[in-house]
């Protein structure tokens, strides 16, 4: 009698806590892309706010999201939890969206978008050390790839619907700016019921993470990756910049969604195998496959305004996102020790968010004086410096 061979040991599964943070990712940018994939256009058009202004605004409020989460992360490593303040996060980012649906002007407008902004920063880091926290270290990159997918499938979803409401609604931004408020408060319940924190061991004491004896347990290794990241930031400013590059070359008011709806199905799709290859792949090879990429984009929508030249540098946009960011969670949580992986991505993000309101407002400022092409001719720049910096240090590991 034959002997069967026994099966092949499969590998850790993704905890369903994993799945669950996806869900709530995916139904917080349903809500956040209904608004944000026609606020420039309503700012623009209906507001008559300056390409720079957009800038400041969008790099204000995605600094702001940044910034903010150097504190919570703290906060989060100090405490010892991680859930109270993704939800508190979550919940501000749903307490916002009715204020859009209420502006009478751009006052309220930006006080609803850095209030959206705050409530994401609360809950970034806090939420971020929690994926890395279930999950088992030999998948992590897989489990980062999937919740930055769902969350994206969300990012695409929320054009898609935003588009749809516009046609059908005859562009009444105000009636789709409450149809936002359904999903993020879905987002809130899901987060509340249906993600447990994992037990952490009580410490005897208390540990401010931000002292200097803990700060440098933080090693060189993590403050490459944050360095590299905040290099990879001023070379991809606001999306804000696609929507207006798409609409300069005549697309309708009401189609604008797609942009970022072609972008992000882009990085939906491609985002959880790309971070499965995280796992088994150098890190270097796919950052600097990832500008590349970013470089590719930034030369086809500096190119003359053609539709084909400006769709085909907005996917590839989203390609690029998909090869980088959950590849640079991944390596924040690899580097840094588990007990300080809130403050880890904080810092992180802290200097993305530096990099952010700087790009986002050069991006604006060269639009304005020497035209769209030059503001993506800069992105494509910092991409190759970038490029260059990731090359050398590969070399140098590899002597």
């Amino acid at each position: 009698m034959v002997e069967s061979s026994p099966p092949p040991e499969q590998g850790p599964r993704i905890p369903s806590a994993i799945w669950a943070l996806g869900f709530v990712s995916l139904l917080m940018d349903v809500s956040s892309e209904l608004i944000h994939s026609l606020l420039p256009v309503f700012m623009f058009s209906a507001l008559g706010v300056s390409a720079f202004t957009i800038g400041l605004i969008e790099g204000a409020a995605e600094a702001t999201a940044l910034i903010v989460k150097v504190f919570s992360g703290v906060l989060s490593d100090w405490w010892g939890k991680r859930k109270p303040l993704a939800l508190l996060g979550y919940g501000l980012g749903a307490l916002s969206k009715p204020l859009f649906a209420l502006a009478g002007g751009a006052g309220l407008v930006v006080v609803a978008r850095l209030l959206d902004r705050v409530g994401k920063g609360l809950r970034g880091a806090p939420r971020d050390a929690l994926v890395a926290d279930i999950a088992p270290p030999e998948i992590r990159g897989a489990a980062f790839g999937l919740r930055q997918s769902l969350d994206t499938v969300g990012a695409f979803l929320g054009p898609l619907l935003a588009m749809a409401l516009m046609l059908l609604w005859a562009n009444d931004f105000r009636a789709v700016f409450w149809v936002a408020v359904i999903p993020a408060f879905l987002a809130v319940a899901l987060l509340l019921f249906g993600v447990q924190e994992p037990e952490r061991k009580a410490a005897a004491k208390r540990v401010n993470p931000i002292r200097r004896e803990n700060l440098r347990r933080l090693p060189a290794a993590y403050w490459w990756v944050v360095g590299i990241g905040a290099v990879f930031t001023m070379a991809r400013f606001s999306e804000a910049f696609l929507v207006l590059r798409a609409a300069q070359g005549g697309l309708a008011i009401a189609l604008t969604p797609l942009v970022l709806i072609a972008m992000n199905l882009v990085y939906a799709v491609a985002a959880y195998p790309f971070g499965k290859l995280a796992d088994t792949v150098s890190h270097g090879k796919l950052l600097a496959g990832g500008l590349g990429v970013l470089m590719a984009a930034d030369a086809a929508l500096a190119y003359d305004g053609h539709w084909g030249a400006v769709w085909a540098g907005i996917l590839l946009w989203g390609l690029h996102l998909a090869m980088t960011q959950g590849l640079l969670a991944a390596m924040i949580a690899d580097a840094a020790p588990a007990d300080m992986r809130g403050t880890a991505y904080g810092f992180f993000n802290l200097a993305s968010g530096a990099a952010m309101l700087i790009a986002s407002a050069l991006a604006g400022l060269l639009w304005d004086r020497l035209g769209a092409e030059f503001t993506f001719i800069a992105g494509g720049i910092l991409a190759a410096v970038a490029l260059l910096v990731i090359l050398w240090r590969e070399a140098g590991r590899q002597e």
